[in-house]
């Protein structure tokens, strides 16, 4: 099938992803009432007195703003806020189906990262949560950050974390495969944007001691003359033997290859230099760093992609809708990296005895793993302190 032509058609049919269907009927004068005037007066009286009531007598309880300034929409680039809106309401709509979370898209039509702070702060008291989606590096860093500071309720960047998410679930099995450890394991990464570097500060706050990163230049050091920003921070927590270098020479004897990049990066060359039985994410979409059966033919000895045509697909729709389902269910006023973890070992979890080098990750389909996530994120948010009810 030609995905491409037959998604335009129908979204041409649809007009649109998403509808709002009211929770009431409004058919006589008496419902009109209680829905609007008269009657809404006094659950917005009841607001005015304590602010948190909004959580019970609106929708913001289940309710996530989906947003974005256009600027790093899928592998497509900088194409404007509109052109991103088909992808932020088909995030909607899986916040919807795997979450039960309602949301709405928000296209931003700004790149100033305070325009865009500013905006989204503004409009916080709407929601429960915010998800920003398809910004560009390194300025979703500090929105992520700023809006952290000011904002009483989630702020998850998911092209950082859910990647993480779900990348951590996948290793933490695929460890366990191969008799493994992630205190004793060496990383190699390729792709220092939003999800590469999220993925290493993840590992890394779980015990990874062992990681180079990759980019476009090479191996990241400390002390490499044209790092700033992120890239400077990330060179403190990795790399420290300041080995440099392309991917191909920091590679050799490596247990795991971690790629967010472009296709082709990663060769069978590279696979068969790196220690034996290495795992291998190459997550590049649609075109992964190397392909599967390639792989495996060098040596590999598991591989996940982001691809739902191939075995150990890691995509993030395992993962923000269950976190977000548990923010919101005990009113998180933050989404933090234990609640991060606990998310990422729930989904671990439900591979339990089935595990195999096709199976480390469950399927996106699997019943359990909204639930199951959400569950975990809760727990964890209450346990740390950033439960409010």
């Amino acid at each position: 099938m030609d995905y491409a032509q037959e998604a335009l058609k129908r979204h041409y049919e649809w007009g649109g992803k998403l509808s709002v269907t009211p929770k009431m009927a409004v058919s006589n004068k008496h419902e009109l009432s209680l829905a609007y005037t008269p009657g809404v007066a006094q659950p917005c009286l009841e607001i005015q007195k304590d602010i948190t009531k909004s959580y019970e007598l609106t929708g913001r309880n289940n309710l996530v703003a989906v947003i974005t300034d256009g600027t790093a929409v899928l592998g497509l680039g900088d194409i404007g806020p509109e052109a991103g809106l088909p992808v932020m309401e088909g995030k909607c709509v899986l916040f919807k189906t795997f979450g039960g979370v309602d949301a709405v898209p928000l296209c931003i039509r700004s790149k100033d990262v305070d325009e865009i702070v500013h905006t989204i702060e503004l409009l916080a008291g709407s929601f429960g949560g915010i998800n920003l989606e398809d910004i560009s590096a390194p300025r979703c860093f500090e929105i992520e950050r700023r809006l952290k500071e000011v904002c009483d309720i989630p702020v998850f960047h998911d092209d950082q974390h859910g990647t993480a998410v779900v990348v951590l679930a996948a290793l933490l099995n695929a460890l366990r495969l191969t008799g493994r450890s992630l205190e004793n394991v060496r990383v190699v990464t390729s792709g220092a944007g939003a999800a590469g570097i999220a993925i290493v500060r993840l590992l890394v706050s779980l015990g990874l001691k062992d990681v180079i990163m990759c980019d476009r230049m090479g191996a990241i050091y400390k002390g490499r003359p044209d790092l700033s920003g992120v890239k400077a921070e990330i060179a403190d927590l990795t790399n420290r033997e300041r080995r440099s270098g392309s991917l191909a020479d920091v590679i050799e004897g490596a247990d795991v290859f971690i790629g967010v990049s472009g296709p082709g990066t990663l060769t069978a060359d590279m696979v068969r230099s790196m220690a034996k039985d290495p795992i291998l994410f190459p997550l590049a979409n649609p075109v992964p760093e190397i392909m599967p059966e390639e792989a495996i033919s060098a040596g590999a000895a598991i591989v996940g992609t982001g691809r739902s045509d191939f075995p150990n697909q890691i995509n993030n729709v395992l993962a923000f809708p269950g976190i977000f389902r548990g923010a919101l269910d005990v009113r998180a006023r933050d989404i933090n990296d234990e609640m991060k973890i606990a998310a990422a070992y729930a989904l671990a979890g439900l591979v339990g005895d089935n595990l195999s080098r096709d199976r480390i990750i469950p399927e996106a389909f699997d019943p359990r793993v909204g639930p199951a996530v959400a569950a975990a994120v809760a727990e964890a948010a209450r346990r740390t302190g950033v439960a409010r009810v």
